[in-house]
């Protein structure tokens, strides 16, 4: 549920314990050229209870390169907040357990630019 599969916000909350409090386009996250890349998004879930929950994504190493002179995109970040302030960068590929009041924030990459402007 990144990028490829923009599951709604109500089917989210009512499918798994878990509250979206934040669904937001990534500002700037596309690269700059004559044609600008695509901006990401934003997700921040709240767990409501004990769980374990998997990250698959791309991108968060390499940016999404620019094309013809545009610009790269920006790279996308996974960050597990735990109740108590802690944070982990989770990297694009990883597992956590999750308990009630921890969130994760995903930002998407953004689309690499093309052409020169």
């Amino acid at each position: 549920m990144t990028n490829t599969r923009i599951t709604d916000p109500e089917i989210l909350e009512n499918r798994f314990p878990v509250k979206l409090n934040q669904f937001a386009i990534r500002k700037d996250s596309g690269g700059k050229g004559k044609f600008n890349g695509g901006d990401g998004v934003i997700r921040e879930v709240e767990f409501l209870e004990d769980l374990n929950a998997a990250i698959l994504s791309e991108r968060r190493v390499y940016e999404p390169y620019g094309l013809e002179g545009g610009k790269n995109g920006s790279k996308g970040k996974n960050i597990f907040i735990k109740v108590d302030g802690t944070t982990i960068d989770l990297g694009g590929k990883n597992e956590i357990k999750a308990k009630p009041g921890d969130k994760i924030i995903i930002m998407t990459p953004g689309g690499g630019g093309w052409g020169v402007r």
